[in-house]
């Protein structure tokens, strides 16, 4: 006796007909030619228009090759094409393209620098002078602890005293117009700080002064190295209208 799934399963001919699971379906875009789709790229592009994007990435490509030259032989160790095309190699990189290895090989500073001031007092007292005043100490206390230190604490004073030392002799005497022009930074950096404090009278004078003092060698290190201190101390100025901050000199006024 055949069972009813094996009846089930036969058709009148004895030939089982296909499940639902094994009818192959016949896909719907049989016999049609299927058309592409629309270019993209330079291809897309007509031909007026290729020959300028092909000559454009030419010249970038000429361009990006000569720059690398450039600095290859910029790097370089002397050789023949250097010294026959220095000038023109020079003229490429500086200003803009200039190499600093000192962000590959580092030189960590060797001393700490503290630059202090004191004034002299004009008050109803008569005149006083006050007491040495670390200003890197101040901007030390600025950032110490600070997420996001202000960028005037951390250089504007360590970079306008270098400008100062760079521009001026071992006598302080101004190496030209970067010279007078470092002084007068100093000296509205200076004003601009001491105006902060109250020192009960008109500040007439003022007087700088660095504190230059050697790191000391780690622990682990039989290195015998001189923590005292140095000083380089330059004369006094007199105070004018334009050392002044714009605050204080628009209530002079």
């Amino acid at each position: 006796m055949d069972s009813y799934d094996d009846r089930g399963a036969e058709g009148g001919d004895g030939i089982a007909e296909p499940g639902p699971d094994q009818r192959e379906e016949i896909p719907s875009g049989a016999g049609q030619v299927l058309e592409s789709g629309p270019c993209g790229g330079m291809a897309a592009l007509s031909l007026p228009y290729r020959i300028v994007a092909a000559i454009a990435l030419s010249v970038i490509g000429l361009v990006a090759c000569g720059q690398l030259v450039m600095v290859f032989l910029h790097v370089a160790p002397s050789n023949t094409l250097t010294k026959q095309h220095g000038e023109a190699v020079d003229d490429w990189i500086y200003p803009e393209f200039e190499q600093n290895w000192k962000l590959f090989a580092p030189n960590p500073l060797q001393q700490n620098i503290a630059v202090h001031v004191r004034a002299e007092i004009a008050g109803a007292d008569g005149r006083r002078t006050t007491a040495w005043m670390s200003l890197s100490g101040e901007d030390g206390k600025a950032i110490r602890g600070s997420l996001l230190p202000s960028h005037v604490h951390q250089n504007e004073l360590r970079r306008g005293w270098d400008f100062y030392l760079n521009s001026h002799d071992n006598e302080n005497r101004a190496n030209g117009l970067r010279g007078q022009l470092s002084e007068r930074y100093i000296r509205r950096i200076v004003m601009l700080r001491l105006s902060e404090h109250d020192y009960g009278g008109t500040v007439e004078r003022i007087q700088v002064r660095s504190e230059v003092r050697s790191v000391a060698a780690p622990p682990w290190s039989e290195e015998k190295i001189s923590t005292r201190p140095s000083y380089r101390v330059l004369p006094w100025w007199t105070v004018t209208p334009a050392d002044l901050p714009e605050s204080a000199e628009g209530a002079d006024k």
